[in-house]
C-alpha cells in the first residue's frame, strides 16, 4: 500500500526466465507493493516454474508483442497504482518509490533511462539508443506542445487506475513501439504527467528488441510514423485541453 492506495507492478515477460524470480522479490521486499502480475507473453520454458515459485499471480498473453502484453497487464491489474516494468533486471525496483512520490499529484509517472549519471557500467544504452531516445521524446514535445519529455522506450512508468483503464480500451500497438502510445494517450487525454530519471542497470539475457541494432532502429522508424500519424488524427483542441487537464475519454 501506498498512502492507503493499493500496488499493482505488471512485469511482461517472454525472455526473462534467469532474472524474473529475482525481479519478482525485489518488489515485494520494497514493502509497498500489494500485487506482482505477471503476463506471460509465450516466455520461454521454465519461465511458468519461477513465477510460481513466489507470490506473484500470473496470466497468458497468446497475442506476442510488447504491446498487447501491456494492454493486458493494465486490464488484469487490480491496484489503484498501477506500475510497469521489466523483469530483466535492468530496472530497481527500490525506484518504485519515485514513481509513487509523484504519483499524489500526476495521474501518470513516466520513467527516463537518458540520465547519463544513473545508466550502470554495462548497461544497453550506448549513445545511439540513448540520443535517439531522446530524439523522438522530443519530437512528441514538439508536435503536442507538451512537458518535459527524453525517453520514449522507458517501460518503468506508473498509471493511476482510471487512466490505465482508458489507455488500456484505446491501444492499438501490439508490437514493441507500443510505448510512445501509451505515452500519446495519456498527452492527449488531458492526464497530469511528469517524468522523472531512474537507474537503468545491465539486462540479464539479450533483448529481443534493443539487443541488435538493426532491430532497434526498425522499431525507432515505426515509433516516427506512428507520432506523425497519431498527430494527424489529433484534433488540435484535445492537445490544448491537456494543459487544463481534462480527460477526453
Amino acid at each position: 500500500m501506498w498512502e492507503g492506495q493499493s500496488v499493482s507492478v505488471v512485469l511482461m515477460t517472454f525472455a526473462e526466465r534467469d532474472s524474473i524470480r529475482s525481479v519478482i522479490e525485489g518488489f515485494y521486499e520494497t514493502g509497498v507493493v500489494d500485487e506482482v502480475l505477471v503476463v506471460n507473453n509465450n516466455a520461454e520454458d521454465g519461465t511458468v516454474e519461477e513465477v510460481e515459485a513466489t507470490q506473484a499471480r500470473q496470466v497468458f498473453e497468446p497475442r506476442q508483442g510488447y504491446g498487447n502484453a501491456s494492454r493486458r497487464g493494465l486490464q488484469e491489474a487490480v491496484g489503484d497504482l498501477i506500475v510497469l516494468a521489466e523483469p530483466d533486471g535492468t530496472f530497481l525496483p527500490s525506484d518504485i518509490f519515485k514513481l509513487l512520490v509523484f504519483s499524489e499529484h500526476c495521474e501518470a509517472v513516466f520513467g527516463t533511462r537518458t540520465t547519463r549519471e544513473l545508466i550502470w557500467h554495462g548497461a544497453n544504452m550506448e549513445p545511439f539508443l540513448r540520443w535517439g531516445n531522446w530524439a523522438v521524446a522530443k519530437l512528441i514535445e514538439a508536435l503536442f506542445n507538451t512537458s518535459h519529455l527524453s525517453d520514449v522506450g522507458c517501460t518503468y512508468r506508473l498509471f493511476r487506475r482510471d487512466l490505465a483503464a482508458g489507455v488500456a480500451d484505446r491501444m492499438r500497438i501490439g508490437g514493441n513501439h507500443a510505448g510512445p502510445e501509451m505515452m500519446l494517450l495519456t498527452v492527449t487525454s488531458g492526464a497530469r504527467f511528469v517524468e522523472i530519471p531512474v537507474n537503468y542497470l545491465p539486462r540479464v539475457g539479450t533483448s529481443s528488441a534493443t539487443g541488435r541494432p538493426l532491430t532497434a532502429i526498425a522499431i525507432g522508424i515505426r515509433m516516427i510514423g506512428l507520432i506523425i500519424r497519431f498527430r494527424t488524427r489529433t484534433p488540435w483542441r484535445v492537445t490544448s485541453r491537456s494543459t487544463r487537464g481534462e480527460a477526453w475519454w
